[in-house]
């Protein structure tokens, strides 16, 4: 009856839900992150990798996941439309803790291999997440609300390697999953006792929208290709981050502490700004928003490629952060507004097969590069990149208003 009263409670108090939903999120990032960085040396140290062997079962295992959860967010998120939103977080949720314990007691790579499958069919939390918040939050408000789930994401995502870092240290790398996969436990059962079914939209409004095929929407194709080269570009840098900072510190230092830095730093400055890109956008136009956020990450990404010190580097990473913050927010938010609550599972799962598509191509494209042209051309060729986008934003929709579903 308490736990009745409580969901019955929340449901009348929209900003109490957010708050749990960005809490949750940002127990979820921070599980992932605790695990994902120090992936190579668990092969290695634990699963008895060899040296000469760990690149290639890295990729492989890395990458599997991608690749399961791009092809299945879709269906899952259909699933959420026709059987409940709330019950396709808690699946993915369960999934997740699932795969985390598992992962945590196996012994060879093929076993982790198998976990990371498993990982990519239980993907697509964070959608779940973007589905129902977009479905409760009041339109008026929905900028400001994306933002802020999305500065709890980069708060996760700073918190974790801090935290897998530390028990790794201590208890060894198999606590970081135990404990990872304790923290996605508690997600599922926040979920399903805490979060409430969004309701329902409206038959009446339905009948009044015609009912097109969401790929058939040229604007939701176009923001999902956003999405696609918004993540390729911050996967075009990261991979080859360490090796940039090793270089710019002539290969002195503890080169992962100082690469942890630089990383962190870009996550702070987002969690710092990512509320006030919503707002903006709210007030001005998502696309304005986007316009303004891409844009000034261009100029930034290709200034960061000229310092010479470690020092100006992450004074320009950390500036990089302020801007880059407003992109995943606003592209959310046109994919909110331009859809109805009965659409959100499925157009936040194409959302997530986005991202898992660049996810897969940033990688590889950034190593292409690096392979023929120095380090640095990485950021100028982001930075290009984001100016593209920009471009085409403001041509496109510069000019257009919010539009509430």
């Amino acid at each position: 009856m308490i736990l009745f009263y409580f969901e019955v409670d929340f449901m009348k108090n929209w900003k109490i839900v957010l708050a749990i939903l960005t809490v949750n999120v940002v127990l979820m990032a921070a599980g992932y992150t605790m695990l994902i960085p120090f992936l190579p040396m668990y092969l290695m140290n634990e699963l008895g990798v060899s040296a000469d062997d760990v690149k290639m079962w890295n990729g492989a295992i890395f990458s599997i996941t991608f690749l399961i959860g791009g092809i299945m967010a879709p269906i899952w998120g259909k699933m959420a439309d026709t059987h409940g939103k709330k019950m396709m977080a808690v699946r993915a949720g369960a999934g997740l803790a699932l795969s985390y314990f598992l992962g945590g007691i196996v012994t060879t790579p093929e076993q982790m291999f198998g976990v990371r499958v498993l990982q990519g069919f239980a993907a697509g939390l964070w959608s779940a997440c973007l589905a129902i918040a977009t479905s409760l939050v009041p339109m008026e408000k929905l900028g400001v609300s994306l933002g802020i789930m999305q500065a709890g994401l980069t708060c996760g995502n700073v918190i974790g390697p801090l935290v897998g870092g530390s028990l790794a240290t201590l208890f060894g790398m198999r606590a970081s999953f135990f404990v990872a996969g304790g923290l996605l436990t508690i997600i599922t059962l926040v979920f399903m006792f805490y979060i409430p079914e969004p309701p329902k939209a409206e038959p009446k409004k339905l009948a009044s929208k015609p009912q097109v095929q969401l790929l058939q929407q040229p604007v939701i194709r176009e923001t999902l290709i956003y999405i696609a080269v918004a993540q390729m570009v911050i996967l075009l840098i990261q991979p080859i981050l360490s090796l940039y900072i090793a270089e710019l510190n002539h290969g002195e230092g503890n080169i992962m502490f100082l690469s942890g830095v630089a990383f962190s730093l870009v996550g702070i400055a987002s969690a710092i700004t990512a509320p006030s890109w919503g707002r903006f956008g709210q007030e001005h136009g998502f696309y304005k928003a986007l316009c303004a956020a891409t844009l000034l990450s261009g100029l930034m990404s290709a200034v960061t490629a000229m310092p010479q010190t470690l020092l100006l580097f992450c004074v320009c990473n950390f500036c990089y952060g302020l801007c880059c913050a407003g992109i995943q927010p606003s592209l959310s938010a046109v994919l909110a507004s331009n859809t109805t609550t009965d659409q959100r599972g499925r157009v936040f799962g194409f959302m997530f097969s986005a991202q898992q598509f660049g996810s897969m191509v940033g990688p590889v494209l950034g190593g292409a590069i690096a392979t023929f042209a120095p380090l640095q051309s990485l950021f100028v060729v982001a930075g290009v990149i984001l100016f593209g986008i920009s471009a085409c934003v403001w041509l496109r929709h510069g000019h257009e208003q919010n539009i509430v579903a």
